[in-house]
């Protein structure tokens, strides 16, 4: 059975509809198709839900359950990148299913339009949180059978000169301003595509030589694949590392397919992320971009999903990790203000 038969559609039209407890018997769902699993002790199937007393003072929390074989309460969003958010649950939902299915991203700003946030920094943790659950696969296979590699560079065209009227002319003593490889100002980008609908890898670099680009490459790919690529000098040398050896078109010389090589299926991963910068998400700090990376990623390895399947792949994505806006109180100095990512305790 199919995730959406077993769920139905998720879309704007159902997810809309839910209230809180909704959203919580869906995640519920989501999250433990066997039963409620203790994030405290691990047992399955031990949970009862807590209801109260008709003498007692304060109500129970909703969605509040005990577990018998360990004595301690927990709900559904205990352990997940939900636990701690004042955002009512059903707004992260839609939030899932927006970034899930929207090609070129959603903007903060979009997301706090359309969810009713109270403000931006709500809505760009939000974004972010979801971006991590995203890059959180507890299984991650290696890329196989063609693998396509290249490199790109993201930060924005650069800027003319004061006077410069066109291309070749220059002011006196100026030197022309130098695009991709190289170029000032830009993020590089490492990027592994498998050509036959499989899943793509992707990171921001300080640098693309060899001893940077090559042991990424190693650590992702499946010894049998063959390698695809341009003829970037830091990737010679790869066809000894992969059964399938490492082919290469000379972009340089305006080959750009030669008999099955190219690397056009990596590039058409480049430019959606570029359109997606521009269009969307407008400027990305050098900080953050592995997180808009990881979103792009995800969206690339389920592109031939629905949306609903793309939904619930990142919702079954969301335990264990927890996504800081600052440092909790009892973790080691250091920073201020920014995202910290780190194991959600369980105690």
């Amino acid at each position: 059975m199919s995730n959406e038969n077993a769920f139905g559609p998720i879309n704007l039209a159902t997810l809309g509809k839910l209230d809180d407890d909704g959203a919580r018997a869906l995640l519920e769902r989501i999250r433990w198709p066997l039963g409620p699993i203790c994030p405290h002790c691990g047992v399955l199937g031990e949970a009862t839900r807590m209801e109260r007393h008709a003498d007692a003072k304060s109500p129970i929390r909703s969605g509040l359950l005990n577990c018998r074989a360990c004595r301690e309460p927990f709900s559904v969003t205990v352990g997940t990148i939900f636990e701690g958010s004042h955002i009512p649950l059903a707004k992260w939902l839609v939030g899932f299913l927006l970034m899930a299915s929207s090609k070129k991203g959603v903007s903060a700003l979009q997301l706090q339009r359309q969810l009713g946030l109270g403000s931006y920094r709500s809505a760009w943790h939000m974004a972010h949180r979801i971006r991590h659950a995203m890059q959180n696969d507890p299984s991650p296979e290696p890329l196989r059978g063609i693998v396509e590699v290249d490199e790109t560079y993201v930060g924005g065209k650069p800027r003319r000169y004061p006077g410069e009227a066109q291309k070749g002319k220059l002011p006196p003593g100026a030197k022309p301003r130098k695009r991709g490889r190289g170029s000032e100002g830009k993020v590089a980008v490492q990027v592994l595509v498998q050509r036959d609908g499989g899943g793509a890898r992707a990171r921001a670099v300080q640098k693309v030589d060899a001893t940077t680009l090559k042991p990424y490459i190693r650590a992702h790919v499946e010894k049998s694949a063959a390698i695809h690529s341009d003829e970037f000098q830091s990737y010679k040398g790869l066809a000894k590392d992969f059964d399938g050896g490492h082919e290469t078109v000379a972009h340089a010389k305006g080959e750009y397919a030669r008999e099955g090589v190219h690397s056009n299926t990596a590039e058409s991963f480049n430019g959606l992320f570029k359109r997606a910068v521009m269009g969307s998400w407008h400027h990305i700090s050098r900080e953050h971009i592995d997180r808009y990376l990881d979103e792009q990623v995800f969206r690339w390895s389920h592109r031939k999903t629905t949306d609903t399947e793309r939904t619930l792949a990142a919702l079954g994505r969301v335990d264990g990790v927890r996504l800081y806006y600052r440092k909790p109180k009892g973790q080691a100095a250091g920073g201020g203000a920014g995202l910290v990512a780190g194991q959600q305790p369980t105690a």
